[in-house]
């Protein structure tokens, strides 16, 4: 019995300790997420892949349509790099 009952005893501590632990993270992780939301400022790129030209747009959803047979669905159109050659 009295194993039984240190068994139960480790376990409730053990518990309670990981449950404290993981309370901790989340917290920490919201206050880095509020941090870096209000004192840091969105990075410039954010803005550049908005102008894109209507013609051009035109073209790759005819494309995608044809591709996937009317199936597909543009989510985003972002450039992923250039060489110069």
């Amino acid at each position: 019995m009295e194993n039984l009952n240190e068994a139960l005893f480790l376990l409730v501590v053990g518990m309670l300790t990981v449950f404290v632990i993981l309370m901790l993270v989340v917290a920490v992780g919201n206050l880095i997420i509020l941090f870096t939301n209000r004192f840091l400022p969105p990075p410039d790129d954010a803005e550049k892949g908005k102008h894109i030209d209507p013609k051009k747009l035109a073209v790759i959803v005819a494309a995608v349509d044809i591709v996937t047979k009317g199936k597909g669905k543009i989510a985003n159109i972002e450039k992923i790099g250039t060489q110069n050659k």
